[in-house]
């Protein structure tokens, strides 16, 4: 008979401790989950939009350092700095800084113009003078939107609409 007992006693289960050392791991794993910090569309294109203004303004630097002419300009997913050649046309750069780059948050739409209204621009030169034409570049992401507004004194500075 004692086996008996013995064998009914080996099957029992779990005791209650275990169950709640199980369901305090299980909640602190749900908390941490739940409570990660996550990144919204307006954050990642703040951090684009100021990424671009630095960019910019190293740009405008470098250009006058050379006495060369830069421009950006977008492309499809991203965008990319170029400089004037002696033939006068736009070649690449490919250097760290000035690399293409893809954009980081999900820009849906990129329109550069002059502050100030007229029509759209494909590219935004950067010249070997102190005082550019001043320019809005406005990136949008869903319904975000975020300015990066070239002053024309090689100031670039990122504005909500």
């Amino acid at each position: 008979m004692r086996r008996t007992c013995g064998a009914r006693r080996a099957q029992r289960g779990f005791t209650l401790l275990e169950m709640l050392v199980v369901l305090v791991i299980v909640g602190l794993l749900v908390a941490v989950v739940t409570l990660a910090p996550s990144r919204n569309r307006r954050t990642e294109l703040a951090e684009d939009a100021q990424r671009l203004a630095s960019l910019l303004e190293s740009a405008g630097d470098e250009a006058q350092v050379r006495s060369m002419a830069i421009a950006w300009q977008p492309l499809g997913g991203g965008y990319r700095f170029v400089q004037r050649t002696e033939s006068g046309g736009w070649s690449p750069m490919t250097d760290d800084l000035f690399r293409a780059r893809r954009w980081g948050a999900e820009v849906t739409g990129v329109s550069v113009r002059h502050t100030g209204g007229g029509e759209a621009i494909e590219r935004v030169v950067l010249g070997d003078e102190s005082i550019d034409v001043p320019v809005t570049i406005t990136l949008s992401s869903g319904s975000t939107r975020l300015r990066v507004v070239g002053t024309g004194i090689g100031n670039f500075v990122v504005q909500q609409p």
